[in-house]
């Protein structure tokens, strides 16, 4: 499902707030940078995993 925004959508789904959680500091904050453009778990996810495959 897809919400307006980030904050919708942590609002409304608690395992996309979970995962984020889960995440470095590095990765929330990048995160935080786009709150419209991330509007589900699976676009939540995919960000993290782009962000994440930088720092191999």
């Amino acid at each position: 499902m897809k919400y307006p925004d980030l904050n919708t959508l942590f609002q409304k789904n608690g395992e996309a707030r979970k995962f984020y959680t889960s995440l470095t500091d590095y990765v929330r904050e990048q995160i935080d940078t786009r709150p419209g453009g991330i509007n589900s778990l699976k676009s939540l996810q995919n960000y993290a995993d782009n962000l994440t495959r930088r720092d191999d």
